[in-house]
């Protein structure tokens, strides 16, 4: 499938064996010069393999620890000092390999060095494969805030081996599942209704299953990126959840929950919000809270953070605008819309029932 973007069009490659399929992902790549960027998590799994398919190219490799805790501008600092020790020139490519984190560090480094170079992902998890790699969002944390610190890069190709799933463990497939379940949510009622038939051969890794899931939630993020690239409109709703998710992660320091368990528990927090505001009907509330107890998503707040401290970190969100918090609500499955007159109180209220008793 293609994204187009006003950078140009580029390819998101879906399927098994990909890492080791190099006539199809070298064409992307700028120039010979080739930064690996990766986890001390999946390099011994998957860089011997990538490397290979590099060998004739002048290739280095950064190996970063592993966790959210570490997308940080100190991270970041370490793929420029790697890139300028090396003296890595302007048609160079910043390759990453892993989830979420490294692929969102990796592409802010590549938005920086000498104003914009090459990127490549080649995404290891599957909140990355549907979601993370697709549509140019690059970002590192700061600690008053999740992904305050970015830019708009697109990839010049995505690389997703469905392959790399079989080493993930369940609690990362678990967590990848709630970005595919907001593309239903928020856009496709038939997609969500496919899912609350089919998840469970998600989660046994059934191949033709797992392939259709990621091909549609990149099918819709790269619909909704070539209508709106820098989030001025309708991009937006892909935050749904985020808003709360991002919070929870500020409050326990990146280091707790995975992204996608945050965006699972923020998602059921939007729903409630919507049925509490009259927007959504009870029964579809009842069906979008059922299937994130099948995913295993969390349906109550880390012990210890209250709903005072959540609302005020919500504040400080990137998506508020003029003083006002925007929150992507729903008038029902598959129908998302973004709104600014919410009631605090009522998000306070929301945010209350889910605290840990």
């Amino acid at each position: 499938m293609e994204v187009k973007a006003s950078s140009g069009a580029y390819p998101v490659l879906i399927g098994p064996g990909l890492l080791n399929r190099g006539e199809l992902w070298r064409p992307h790549l700028a120039g010979r010069q080739v930064l690996v960027v990766t986890n001390e998590t999946v390099a011994p799994l998957y860089l011997e393999s990538v490397r290979e398919q590099l060998a004739d190219l002048e290739t280095d490799v950064l190996i970063l620890p592993d966790g959210e805790q570490y997308k940080t501008l100190e991270s970041a600092g370490q793929i420029w000092d790697k890139l300028v020790d090396r003296r890595f020139e302007r048609d160079c490519t910043l390759l990453a390999l892993g989830g979420g984190v490294i692929g969102d560090l990796t592409g802010f480094a590549a938005a920086c060095y000498q104003r914009g170079v090459g990127f490549l992902p080649m995404p290891t998890t599957l909140l990355a494969q549907t979601d993370a790699s697709v549509g140019g969002k690059t970002a590192v944390n700061h600690p008053r805030g999740k992904n305050l610190i970015g830019a708009f890069h697109q990839p010049r190709c995505v690389v997703t081996d469905t392959d790399t799933l079989v080493s993930l463990p369940e609690r990362e497939l678990r967590a990848g599942l709630a970005e595919v379940i907001k593309y239903g949510l928020i856009r496709d009622e038939a997609f969500f209704a496919w899912l609350e038939s089919g998840l469970d051969r998600i989660l046994e890794l059934e191949a033709p299953t797992l392939s259709t899931a990621i091909e549609r939630s990149c099918r819709h993020k790269a619909e909704v990126v070539a209508q709106d690239e820098r989030e001025q409109g309708v991009r937006a709703l892909l935050n749904f959840g985020h808003t709360f998710a991002h919070a929870i992660e500020t409050a326990t320091g990146y280091s707790e929950w995975l992204h996608g368990e945050a965006v699972g528990l923020g998602m059921r927090l939007a729903g409630r919000l919507s049925a509490q505001t009259g927007t959504l009907a009870s029964a579809q509330l009842k069906r979008l809270e059922e299937l994130l107890d099948k995913a295993g998503l969390p349906d109550a707040l880390p012990p210890g953070l209250d709903a005072d401290t959540c609302l005020k970190l919500m504040g400080g969100d990137k998506k508020v605008r003029n003083g006002m918090l925007r929150l992507v609500l729903l008038r029902d499955i598959g129908e998302a819309w973004i709104t600014s007159d919410v009631d605090l109180k009522a998000v306070r209220d929301v945010l209350a029932g889910a605290q840990c008793s």
